[in-house]
């Protein structure tokens, strides 16, 4: 049997697996994006599919610090934007 990787929200910090989330990446030359396939080569943060979390990343500094950089808010409006249209 496989281990299923656990993975946590950002913003509610709940822990769940991480098929059921939304990652986030940013890759080598600094890009966020939205990886819906969840395999896009980078460092992953992930949100869960509850709607408040989703929009609290546009306000939030929380994507800021996983990644360790100033995200513009442009970007976060199309990754939320991106990810509701994704929606599960």
């Amino acid at each position: 049997m496989k281990k299923v990787p656990i993975r946590s929200c950002l913003i509610c910090n709940e822990k769940s697996d991480k098929r059921a989330l939304y990652r986030i990446v940013k890759n080598k030359e600094g890009q966020v994006f939205f990886d819906p396939t969840l395999r896009a080569n980078g460092r992953g943060a992930y949100v869960c599919e509850k709607e408040s979390c989703i929009e609290k990343l546009k306000d939030s500094k929380r994507l800021d610090k996983a990644f360790q950089a100033d995200i513009d808010i442009e970007d976060k409006e199309k990754i939320v934007r991106e990810i509701m249209e994704n929606k599960k």
